[in-house]
């Protein structure tokens, strides 16, 4: 047998929170969630399961899921978000992990999780196929999330094993949401990673998002969902290319004129 420590990280994250927590609060010996600063119900909902909210600012996803790892009183971590809910069969798989003898601890366990868009599961959102299975319930001592601005995830020496049952991952609720995250990912992508400053780069790299994450991965036969699944596939792979070319002008444009005043002077 061993302890767990749940790791739950909120922000404005009223809307699932009586469907995220009893399921989380069922596995939980110590219960860590770190919030980034929630204008709406989150904490009061939090407080009234008895959770204590730690503050934390945002930089990005993985450094938060570090810091709460870190101030947990076990070794054994299940780290989730807000939006991902747990089925009965990955709670008692779960619950039976916890009852047998401690793991090695390069031993991992990844979760099967669904992704649903606008209220709907879907095949695929770019840049993954669903269901993906993330690592999510592991030791904090062999293993940890990175630094990746987008996309990031669990990285270590590790053994992994799949968590039946199914995990719904209910994302893109709203279309403001969907290019709220569009507009957040690339902008982080751009400004963390070298991406390519190339306008006919993004056109090309659209072009064959449209087709893959459209119509060959049939998300066409999904109506406006699959629409705004393949929409978001095709602004994606145009904007972080035309973000870098927009970023890359606009730094050189404030070089030369440096250089002029500077001749002027």
């Amino acid at each position: 047998m061993f302890k767990l420590t749940v790791c739950l990280l909120t922000f404005n994250s009223a809307r699932l929170l009586h469907e995220v927590l009893p399921p989380l609060v069922t596995v939980a010996d110590e219960f860590i969630v770190v919030d980034s600063g929630s204008t709406d119900k989150t904490l009061d909902i939090c407080h009234d399961y008895g959770l204590t909210i730690h503050h934390h600012p945002y930089s990005m996803h993985g450094a938060q899921m570090r810091h709460a790892t870190e101030l947990s009183s076990y070794d054994w971590v299940l780290c989730m978000d807000s939006d991902e809910i747990l089925d009965a069969e990955t709670v008692e798989f779960i619950l039976a992990l916890k009852a047998g003898s401690e793991p090695e601890a390069n031993h991992a366990w990844r979760i099967s999780r669904y992704w649903h868009v606008l209220g709907e599961e879907v095949r695929t959102i770019y840049p993954v196929s669903s269901p993906d299975y993330p690592v999510r319930l592991f030791n904090r001592i062999q293993a940890r999330f990175n630094d990746r601005p987008v996309d990031d995830k669990v990285e270590g020496n590790l053994q992994t094993a799949k968590i039946p049952g199914r995990v719904r991952h209910d994302t893109f609720y709203s279309l403001h949401e969907v290019f709220n995250k569009l507009n957040g990912y690339t902008t982080r992508l751009v400004k963390y990673q070298n991406i390519r400053p190339s306008i006919a780069r993004g056109v090309i790299s659209a072009i064959g998002a449209f087709f893959k994450w459209y119509l060959f991965s049939g998300a066409w036969r999904q109506g406006k969902v699959g629409a705004v699944t393949g929409l978001y596939a095709t602004l994606y792979s145009f904007l972080k290319y035309f973000k870098a070319w927009y970023a890359h002008n606009t730094k050189q444009g404030a070089v030369m004129e440096k250089h002029t005043d500077s001749r002027q002077v």
